[in-house]
């Protein structure tokens, strides 16, 4: 006898956010489903306060919003509603029509990778924020160990890429007025060996 795949329930962008608003755990919503988001180890939280922490420093005073972990973002092109670990947000906010709690104009996106989630935030959801007319820098970094990927866009489908694994090295924001050096990112971070 043969099995058959259990079909994959596919919900509307109302039954998503009707679920996600009363739920006590978040959700991404990726084409019809509904998944749920594991939490953070503390180093991937230690990391997304720090750069938290630095970029509300340098950008006290200049029109930006910057949202960790709990902002919804939602990307129309892909029918994808995600929670970034670390977005930047030019003000005035756009919100997606309708909604008071869902936002969508990140200039700038941080991802904290983790072993689960590295090739997807690398391929699948880079993908997708590349969709986004607003969207100018991505940043992966690596939880595990003291590595950065840069994407920085120049042009219309054109990005560059830079990677940092020395400790004194400085990364530079194009998109918003933003430096930091590669080991202020991971302070206070311990690697297990």
């Amino acid at each position: 006898m043969i099995m058959q795949a259990e079909a994959k329930k596919i919900h509307t962008t109302e039954e998503y956010l009707d679920f996600e608003v009363n739920s006590d755990i978040r959700h991404e919503y990726i084409n019809g489903e509904i998944i749920p988001m594991t939490g953070g180890t503390p180093e991937h939280n230690e990391i997304a306060s720090i750069l938290n922490a630095a970029l509300r420093v340098s950008l006290k005073g200049k029109p930006y919003s910057i949202f960790v972990a709990d902002q919804r973002l939602w990307i129309p092109e892909r029918k994808l509603y995600t929670y970034p670990d670390v977005m930047v947000v030019p003000r005035p906010l756009e919100r997606q029509q309708g909604r008071t709690d869902t936002i969508t104009n990140p200039v700038m996106i941080a991802e904290v990778l983790s072993k689960s989630t590295k090739s997807y935030d690398r391929d699948e959801k880079f993908s997708a924020y590349r969709t986004i007319p607003t969207f100018q820098e991505y940043l992966l970094i690596d939880q595990y160990t003291a590595h950065v990927e840069q994407y920085s866009k120049t042009d219309s489908h054109k990005w560059i890429f830079t990677e940092y694994d020395d400790p004194e090295s400085y990364i530079s924001l194009s998109s918003i007025p933003f430096e930091i050096r590669l080991a202020d990112i991971y302070e206070s971070v311990e690697f297990e060996s």
